[in-house]
């Protein structure tokens, strides 16, 4: 209610009914918008007319007011309201739209179940707390554009609609109707067009760009996210980190009148790991792990010497001021590790009387546990929790044991902001249900120049130049330094998923210097309470990468392409309904046999189209299955046709219920 500046005067209001309290001969009602609330108040000496009208308002009920503004008597000022100074008298009144009992209270700190609230969308979004969301939300992508504005930043957008790239997760996929069998995929993040824009000479680039990936949920991942994207070139290190400081120092200045102190301090990936267990600690408070595993490896204890014998290892943690806590809640927390894969929890409480609370002091003996207690540098009345396990498995559980009890002993300040920097990121990890090394961010970070003669001979001693602004425990921002070149050695070590070097090549030879690029995660931020854009695309992006429908202007990358292998497989429809979806000219160029001729090459077509159809006769056999096959050199309808007969005759008096009708496409 910011037209409430300035007193004795005539104003204009229009808003929803908070509250309406009638007195007989005078009815007060507050009015809310997304400003605030402020009271009017109706009686017939002020507006006959007005008075009856507000008779019938209720919760909810839209309206709009003419009226004075005065100020309150000093016995009915109401502090609690920014505006509980003055009111306004009203003498004129419009009920603009009416409105039915909303299905929860339009107030801050409701216990309403969350499906009513998604139901109830546009209710929900009246709360105080919900629109200072989306106020704030739009401050800090102000703030953010101002800033790389002032350091001669140009925002560009750049397309939806493009090519997969591998970048850690499936792609959205959108059919392209001029393009038979084609399809675009929805960008994870707008990789391919900013290191374009890079060697097209324009050195500095950001958006606040939607992204979209296909993977499970999360607490702090959902399908489409807003992310700030930012690329420079001719800049180091220092640079791009100092940047990313002071924007995130303006805003907390501009949005929160928050003053955080810079440089932010910064922690190497394998030292965040061995004392908290997650590459985005929290920092707010300290209990970091101590490392007991040669202290024990000689132990005859068999659960701790069977994990160090098997490669796993033991670490602590210690609580102070806790030797105290009760059994039931020692039990309860070995059930809580046990969430995180963890298979027991060892505890040493150190009471004050000098005297031990241990369930394995029998195992190790006495002094064991007391020289356990001296590397974790325990003290009378402390606490020390251990979890022996695979390594990560001992990260994990652990890291989760320390916010609780964190949590427990009142140590996190939810005031605080504690920002590090996480560098030195291995470049790859091992994926043990791939059995090859994937990129740990992507593959377009350059790996550490001391690093580069381990790429395609031992991977696992590859660093990136990579950082991640961590906030809180939240990653609430990335850096990296970008090398194509090293992209192209990284493509053959993760498997060139995605990747055409010829393409990457191409670009290569154009760059005269590597690049930098930075990604804040506005969504992920959010979570902390001061959340991120929403934008973008369409149109003018970038002077038009579309030539028309079928043609990308990406030196040489079309962004209409064929499906990948791992997305072909079997696509769910609406009720229930399979459809089956092979490119045959991506696997097999077109070298399609017909019936009676399915030569070895063709083995793994012919086993997922069996695999389909028998799911489609005997699991879903009360829905319509559909295939389509993109066949653009035709020659495979003879032979999806003898295997279909073939798995009928097994399914007899299914194919009925299990009809499989399908199209063919062709060139």
């Amino acid at each position: 209610m910011e037209t409430m500046a300035g007193m004795h005067r005539s104003c204009g209001l229009a808003g929803w009914v908070n509250t309406r309290r009638d007195h007989g001969g005078l009815i007060f009602i507050d009015l809310r918008d997304r400003s605030g609330i402020v009271q009017l108040v109706m009686s017939p000496q002020y507006g006959e007319e007005a008075f009856h009208k507000a008779e019938a308002c209720r919760s909810e009920f839209v309206l709009a007011v003419k009226g004075k503004v005065r100020e309150r008597s000093e016995e009915t000022v109401n502090p609690k309201m920014k505006t509980g100074k003055v009111e306004v008298v009203v003498s004129e009144l419009r009920i603009l739209n009416k409105a039915k009992t909303p299905p929860f209270y339009v107030e801050d700190g409701i216990d309403v179940d969350e499906n009513v609230r998604l139901k109830y969308r546009y209710i929900d979004l009246r709360r105080p707390e919900m629109q200072n969301h989306l106020i704030m939300r739009h401050k800090i992508v102000h703030e953010m554009r101002t800033f790389l504005d002032e350091h001669n930043f140009l925002e560009i957008e750049t397309p939806m609609l493009t090519k997969s790239t591998p970048e850690g997760a499936r792609d959205y996929l959108v059919p392209s109707r001029v393009n038979p069998g084609k399809f675009y995929a929805l960008p994870q993040s707008p990789q391919l067009f900013k290191q374009l824009l890079m060697v097209s000479g324009l050195e500095r680039y950001f958006q606040v760009a939607r992204c979209f990936r296909d993977e499970d949920l999360r607490a702090d991942r959902q399908p489409e996210f807003t992310q700030l994207d930012m690329e420079l070139s001719f800049e180091d290190q220092d640079f791009i980190l100092d940047l990313m400081e002071h924007m995130m120092q303006r805003v907390f200045k501009k949005v929160l009148n928050v003053d955080i102190q810079i440089p932010f301090k910064r922690i190497k990936w394998d030292d965040a790991m061995a004392l908290y267990g997650s590459d985005k600690p929290d920092l707010r408070f300290d209990m970091h792990f101590y490392d007991v595993s040669d202290l024990l490896r000689d132990t005859g204890f068999k659960v701790f010497r069977s994990v160090l014998d098997n490669g796993g290892c033991v670490k602590a943690i210690t609580v102070k001021g806790d030797a105290g806590i009760p059994r039931r809640e020692l039990d309860g927390l070995v059930e809580y590790v046990g969430h995180y894969g963890a298979k027991g929890l060892a505890w040493i409480g150190f009471n004050e009387d000098g005297s031990l609370k241990c369930q394995i002091t029998k195992f190790l003996g006495e002094d064991k546990i007391r020289e356990i207690g001296k590397v974790c540098e325990a003290e009378k009345g402390d606490l020390v929790l251990i979890i022996a396990d695979k390594p990560k498995v001992v990260a994990q559980a652990l890291g989760e044991l320390r916010l609780e009890m964190a949590r427990r002993m009142g140590l996190i300040d939810p005031n605080e902001f504690c920002f590090r920097w996480v560098t030195d990121f291995p470049m790859f990890e091992y994926s043990e249900e791939e059995k090859r090394y994937v990129a740990e961010h992507h593959p377009f970070t350059a790996p550490r120049d001391e690093d580069v003669q381990y790429l395609l001979t031992d991977p696992s001693k590859v660093y990136a130049k990579a950082y991640d602004m961590v906030l809180n425990g939240v990653e609430a921002g990335n850096a990296r330094e970008d090398e194509l070149a090293a992209a192209a050695e990284a493509g053959h070590v993760v498997g060139g998923d995605g990747i055409d070097e010829d393409d990457l090549v191409r670009i290569y030879d154009a760059l005269v210097d590597p690049d930098f690029g930075a990604e804040g995660g506005l969504s992920e931020v959010g979570l902390l309470g001061f959340v991120g854009g929403d934008m973008l695309v369409h149109g003018d992006a970038a002077g038009d990468f579309f030539a028309d429908a079928g043609d990308v202007l990406f030196v040489g990358m079309g962004a209409v392409g064929a499906l990948r292998e791992d997305d072909i497989d079997v696509l769910v429809g609406d009720a229930g309904e399979v459809q089956f979806v092979y490119d045959v000219d991506q696997k097999f160029g077109g070298a399609v046999p017909g019936a009676g001729d399915v030569g070895d090459d063709e083995a793994d077509f012919v086993a997922a189209l069996y695999d389909f159809l028998q799911r489609g006769a005997a699991d879903r056999a009360s829905h319509s299955s559909k295939g389509r096959f993109f066949d653009v050199a035709g020659g495979c309808r003879d032979a999806f046709q003898d295997v279909r007969n073939m798995v009928f005759r097994q399914h007899d008096g299914l194919h009925a219920a299990a009809e499989c009708e399908f199209e063919f496409f062709h060139g």
